[in-house]
């Protein structure tokens, strides 16, 4: 199944003949183990990688960093949980170090973002604090290289 599933993480949907002619196995037994990998919560979706920087999209990511009370017998699930299902919330990480959980937010505009961080996600019971940090330019995005650098910058050296 791992040879699998990095051919689909790599490309995209990739048709099951095709993978089964790349790894040499049935075609049946490739389509099988697709459909294994979604009915287990394996194989997510197929998300098209879109640089919104260049379409002009009206799209602004932040970081914010949530440090949280985890409760007894639970930890950070029940927060990180409910954090999960807002509309504007794009990703939700445990994490280690400095803060809990880290939730990567989706806006229009950073006021937007604000709105959501004063409203939805500090008054949570059991969040402590946040963090805000936006992105301000992407330059590498789900292993992808998005901005190329201009040339080189490097002045001539001279004796």
């Amino acid at each position: 199944m791992q040879q699998v599933l990095e051919i689909l993480a790599q490309q995209g949907p990739v048709d099951p003949s095709e993978i089964a002619t790349r790894l040499d196995r049935p075609v049946d037994e490739v389509e099988a183990l697709i459909r294994q990998a979604q009915e287990e919560g394996i194989l997510l979706g197929y998300r098209a990688l879109i640089n919104w920087e260049k379409a002009d999209g009206e799209k602004i990511y932040a970081f914010i960093s949530v440090e949280a009370t985890p409760e007894h017998n639970r930890g950070f699930d029940k927060i990180a949980d409910y954090v999960s299902h807002f509309d504007e919330v794009h990703s939700v990480y445990l994490m280690s170090g400095i803060s809990d959980l880290t939730v990567v937010v989706e806006g229009s505009d950073f006021r937007e973002i604000a709105r959501f961080v004063a409203e939805k996600l500090a008054p949570i019971p059991g969040v402590r604090s946040t963090a805000t940090s936006f992105v301000l330019k992407t330059y590498k995005m789900e292993g992808e290289i998005v901005a190329e650098e201009a040339g080189n910058h490097r002045l001539a050296v001279s004796p």
